[in-house]
């Protein structure tokens, strides 16, 4: 596969000890830059965000860290208990955060997560994990309940099952598994990241519901840096919306004009 000039390197998880994939783009020099951290899809792996992502980071002078945190959440994965959201996942996008931090010259107040979909759900959950660690995250589309996702989308479900354990209601071990992997469940952390959630209104693959009903429960709490759209589209992500915001938090400008009256 043609990675555009990424870098492949290994990162040691701080977790397990296992040895994990990290593509890693960076546009050299001692000059710290942004760094994105772009988080796969739900079926796939690390490389489905290169070309999403790669050309706006080289636009920008930005570097771009996109990890595998335990491959594609599908039942085909051998190692399908260890995706799907789990604990080490989770720790593997730090981790990779950490090394790419420590070897490239790399802005660390300037730290972006990025993901649509099943990495949507991902964003969720490493924000939640770390959220002083973010400038900002922008979520897409995301699965913020497994449990609901399981009975909403048949398409679906035998893949949650794989990463969980079992079909929810099997046991509490696994209840707890469809918890502990479900953003709506973290909505304490979340409430203190810098979070802009976006999920269309016609989604057929994960129904905009996960997003509002997290956006209810973030405004129930009362969270002051949550930003909140439901768009006219489908399952989908906006990586031009997602830039221009990074843009603006770096650049602490006012995205419109204040009305009066």
């Amino acid at each position: 596969m043609d990675m555009q000039g990424m870098e492949e390197i290994r990162c040691l998880s701080s977790r397990d000890g296992s040895s994990e994939p990290v593509l890693i783009y960076h546009p050299g020099g001692q000059t710290p830059v942004p760094l994105v951290v772009g988080l796969h899809t739900w079926s796939y792996d690390r490389n489905n965000q290169i070309e999403g992502m790669l050309p706006l980071c080289r636009e920008r002078g930005w570097g771009l860290v996109l990890p595998e945190f335990r491959g594609a959440s599908l039942d085909s994965n051998p190692r399908a208990r260890q995706a799907g959201g789990s604990p080490v996942a989770v720790q593997d996008v730090i981790d990779a955060v950490a090394a790419v931090s420590g070897s490239y010259a790399v802005q660390k107040d300037a730290l972006f997560l990025l993901g649509g979909s099943g990495g949507g759900h991902m964003s969720l959950l490493v924000a939640a994990a770390a959220p002083a660690l973010w400038r900002g995250v922008s979520s897409w589309v995301p699965i913020t309940d497994l449990s609901a996702w399981h009975d909403q989308n048949p398409d679906y479900s035998r893949h949650i099952a794989a990463c969980c354990g079992g079909a929810p209601g099997s046991s509490e071990l696994i209840d707890r598994e469809y918890r502990e992997r479900s953003p709506i469940t973290k909505v304490e952390a979340l409430s203190k990241v810098n979070l802009s959630l976006h999920h269309g209104r016609f989604d057929t693959v994960v129904s905009y519901s996960h997003s509002w009903k997290l956006a209810q429960e973030l405004e129930r709490l009362g969270s002051r840096q949550f930003f909140f759209d439901i768009f006219d589209g489908e399952h989908d992500i906006g990586y031009d919306t997602a830039f221009r915001w990074f843009e603006a938090l770096l650049k602490k400008e006012s995205q419109g004009g204040r009305l009066t009256g």
